[in-house]
């Protein structure tokens, strides 16, 4: 009992990450072998954070920064060959980028060859490279590396990043996400057919033990948490076996799994429209049912086996939809997503028999049970799109555009609508006589969803649900596009000469500054507060805000009219003129290159290194508000950005 619980909190635990300001997942160690005849082996090992990789050393032009690694000049010793990667990475196709780029999850090695006719020598250098998870990245970063090489002994030198403190993922909020939704699918489970009429028989069973209300409340808690274990462990194998986060890419990205997901979501749906029933073997069930006739507590373990295996017929495929789906993303979703839906599922049950009064305030079954399938069944057809979606995009094939995908959503939903307003029937249907309230606001809501989506087949952003849709630029016919960046654009060039103009830009013909003294100065001169938008050419995540939030026309009217936006590059390497290097107090280091300095600037204003990066400020640098990373939820940025206007 005990180990169950432990168990559980143990998952629960799982739900949560720990919390940072500096983001810096990858520190480094750097170790040497002798090969004999004068060879040497230099061994470099990068770890990096779970949920977080580390880019590969063959990138595309045009990509993030490549992992490279620079040795300083020395007759001392001779390079033999390249440096060669021993790790096998993850080949993934980046939408941001739109191409195929590779990057190491866990760790990396790397090993390079040099020889020398010295028995005692050094080697000096740097590693540069980025790493990024699915919320930021961190700006390239120059690690230095020493070698004190002797034939005499194998030595090993420890170097980590000067910034030692660790990070947020991200991932807390999504697996938080993904816990309540799964916990809501496992109530929904409760109410199919094959499990809404065992609610009796198993109130009946804690209910033997008369007068004892603590023998039917351990053997309700017994049931209940055997529920949740059986569950828990399908998430936990699927865990196990997924190989790690790197899995995880492959699944998102090649078109063989996401086919695969496909026709596994279709296989489902048509389960719930009533054309088979997909069941476990009968002696599974027939076995698991024999232990309970044998009373006693281990019986309540049994039972809540027996309810699982019986019940598999109608929760077969929300299960496995929810680890189809919970398998596309983090290692620890599919655990968590099973543990929701195991508490989600056992939760009534546990209920029903501490007050089994209530169970004469139930419905009785009937045909919305079948009903309820069939819902989830239109629910299963219209998700599996994503996964058709997924191949065509990355492929580029170019069939299954936003405008295909939005006509398929709409047939759906509409139909949906009727068979809710019983005008289509599935087998198994009953007549529908009446339309009882619930059902009527279902129908509102579904037809009212449907003509939703109507606007978005002439570009509108449907922001609601555009991450589940196809990028608007597949759109066949786009009637939102207007003259208001063109008018900005020609605003922009015939502006006053701004530093660095002819490296930068802003998108949707934004106005702005891209060095902090020059804007601030602008700021002052125009009255107006500064919008510090600390991003990089290689961030994704920078790209996906401003293709997401910026897109909106309230964000850039704003932008536009009561800010002076300063965008700092955090990962341009442009030199800078002599007299501008500056060594930070914060490292110690030479900070050289527009990045650096950007970077070195983000993190002793505001204590961190992560892009994108908002703050608004006053004209003496003082921040107004609080900090505002990666959110791509509109509303909340709007009302951020008000915020820090009001507080000017």
């Amino acid at each position: 009992m005990k180990k169950i619980i432990f168990l559980i909190a143990i998952m629960l635990g799982m739900t949560f990450t720990i919390s940072g300001q500096i983001f810096d997942p990858v520190s480094w160690s750097f170790s040497y072998k002798d090969k004999g005849d004068g060879k040497y082996e230099l061994i470099f090992n990068a770890s990096i954070e779970e949920g977080s990789h580390l880019y590969g050393m063959d990138i595309p032009s045009g990509g993030p920064i490549a992992t490279s690694f620079t040795f300083e000049s020395s007759e001392d010793y001779t390079l033999i060959g390249d440096i060669k990667a021993l790790s096998k990475g993850e080949e993934v196709f980046d939408t941001a980028f739109e191409m195929d780029i590779l990057y190491y999850s866990d760790k990396a090695e790397f090993r390079q060859i040099i020889e020398s006719e010295l028995t005692s020598f050094s080697v000096k250098g740097y590693v540069t490279f980025m790493a990024c998870d699915d919320e930021r990245c961190s700006p390239p970063q120059d690690i230095d590396f020493s070698f004190s090489v002797s034939s005499e002994e194998t030595a090993a030198v420890e170097q980590t990043a000067a910034i030692p403190e660790e990070s947020t993922t991200g991932s807390g909020r999504g697996l938080m996400g993904l816990l309540i939704v799964s916990f809501f699918l496992g109530l929904a489970g409760v109410l199919t057919p094959c499990v809404f009429p065992m609610i009796p028989m198993t109130v009946a069973f804690f209910s033997q033990d008369s007068g004892k209300k603590s023998g039917s409340f351990i053997k309700a808690v017994i049931f209940a948490l055997s529920i949740i274990l059986i569950y828990s462990s399908l998430g936990v194998i699927v865990s196990l076996t997924s190989a790690g986060a790197g899995f995880a890419s492959s699944l998102s990205t090649h078109w063989i799994p996401n086919l695969l997901f496909f026709l596994l979501f279709i296989v489902f749906s048509a389960s719930f429209f009533g054309a088979y029933e997909i069941i476990l073997p009968n002696s599974w069930v027939s076995g698991a049912d024999s232990r309970v006739d044998k009373g006693g507590l281990i019986a309540a373990f049994f039972l809540g086996l027996t309810t699982v295996l019986v019940s598999f017929a109608c929760t077969g495929p929300i299960v496995g939809a929810l680890l189809v789906e919970a398998a596309s993303g983090d290692v620890l979703r599919p655990s968590i997503g099973m543990f929701g839906f195991g508490l989600g599922f056992a939760l009534p049950f546990f209920l029903f028999a501490l007050f089994p009064s209530v169970m004469n305030k139930l419905p009785r079954s009937g045909g919305w049970l079948n009903s309820i399938k069939v819902v989830l069944g239109f629910i299963m057809v219209a998700f599996s799109l994503k996964f058709l979606s997924a191949i065509d995009t990355v492929y580029g094939l170019g069939i299954l555009g936003r405008d295909i995908f939005l006509v398929i959503w709409i047939v759906l939903f509409f139909m949906l609508g009727l068979y809710l307003m019983g005008k289509i029937k599935f087998a198994h249907d009953s007549d529908l006589k009446h339309i009882g309230v619930f059902r009527f606001v279902l129908i509102i809501a579904v037809f009212s969803f449907t003509l939703y989506l109507v606007p978005g087949l002439f570009g509108a952003p449907l922001t609601g649900i555009s991450s589940l849709l196809p990028p608007k630029e597949t759109l066949s016919l786009d009637l939102s596009q207007n003259g208001s960046t063109q008018n900005s654009v020609q605003l922009f060039e015939s502006a006053e000469s701004i530093k660095y103009e002819d490296k930068f830009d802003l998108p949707y013909g934004l106005r702005g500054y891209f060095d902090y003294e020059q804007g601030m100065e602008a700021a002052r001169e125009e009255g107006k507060p500064v919008f510090l938008d600390f991003k990089g050419h290689a961030c994704s995540n920078c790209k996906e805000m401003e293709a997401k939030v910026w897109s909106d026309s309230r964000v850039q009217q704003r932008l536009r009219d009561n800010f002076v936006i300063i965008a700092l590059y955090c990962d341009d390497r442009t030199k800078l003129p002599e007299e501008e290097w500056y060594t930070s107090p914060f490292d110690n280091k030479v900070k050289n290159t527009i990045g650096k300095v950007n970077t070195d600037l983000e993190i002793r204003m505001f204590g961190t290194n992560t892009q994108p990066l908002y703050v608004i400020v006053d004209h003496d640098g003082n921040m107004l508000g609080e900090k505002m990373e990666h959110n791509l939820n509109v509303e909340e940025y709007l009302n951020w950005m008000d915020k820090g206007l009001s507080l000017f």
